[in-house]
């Protein structure tokens, strides 16, 4: 897609969020990172916009050093957008966009306390098949204010941490705000967002019946799917 076209492709998917419920008011935005024959760089949706309501003319045009180069002022999740990129782009799973909203179920499971420690555990088990082949691990990071620069640089770490296992991620959670997502674009993103947001719904659901955590597939199940699909967990 040329830069035009991905200008309306990012408002149809923030619009698309938005009606469906999977963002609110201002919350969450939307970056894809533009190839060289472009200009390089990114567009990202601007500081506090609604989603549901983006003019194509006004996202923010950002290049390749972070400086803003046109549009309206860039959201300030720009460094880690940034950071998100640049981590990801040497491990099985590099970004082309980055989706990040406050999904009301995956944040529903980071709010009984702070998860978040130097082991970064995960939001969800293995409970589904899609949810392996289509998002896969989904470290839980501490609470950090919204903007924190720090945030940037932990998720790196998870993303060099689980690429270095042959695990490369396509999400993190933050813990408090919620989940970062990247595909190839921005469809992909929103479909691998989708799996995710509905994969934390099934658990709230099943926490409702009782204590219990959901059974994980099992180790040959796993497996099953890592020979017919190529998933890896």
């Amino acid at each position: 897609m040329n830069e035009a076209q991905l200008r309306d492709e990012i408002c149809r998917v923030g619009q698309s969020l938005f009606d469906r419920g999977y963002v609110h008011a201002t919350a969450g935005n939307i970056s894809v990172r533009l190839d060289a024959s472009q200009g390089g760089g990114f567009l990202i949706t601007p500081s506090d916009a609604c989603l549901g309501f983006l003019d194509p003319a006004r996202l923010a045009r950002v290049d390749a050093h972070g400086q803003q180069t046109g549009g309206d002022r860039a959201s300030k999740t720009l460094a880690l957008h940034r950071e998100i990129y640049r981590a990801s782009e040497g491990t099985g799973a590099p970004a082309r966009c980055v989706i990040h909203t406050h999904s009301t179920h995956c944040v529903a499971l980071t709010l009984h306390g702070d998860r978040g420690d130097d082991s970064d555990p995960e939001l969800l088990p293995p409970i589904t098949p899609y949810f392996v082949m289509k998002v896969g691990h989904v470290p839980v990071l501490p609470y950090h204010r919204p903007g924190d620069p720090a945030v940037a640089t932990r998720v790196a770490q998870a993303i060099a941490r689980y690429a270095a296992q042959g695990t490369p991620l396509r999400a993190v959670m933050l813990a408090r705000l919620g989940p970062n997502v990247w595909h190839d674009t921005p469809a992909q993103a929103m479909a691998t967002l989708e799996e995710l947001e509905e994969t934390a719904r099934l658990v709230c659901l099943r926490q409702r019946l009782g204590p219990a955590s959901p059974p994980a597939l099992s180790a040959a199940q796993l497996d099953e799917l890592h020979q017919a699909f190529g998933a890896r967990w």
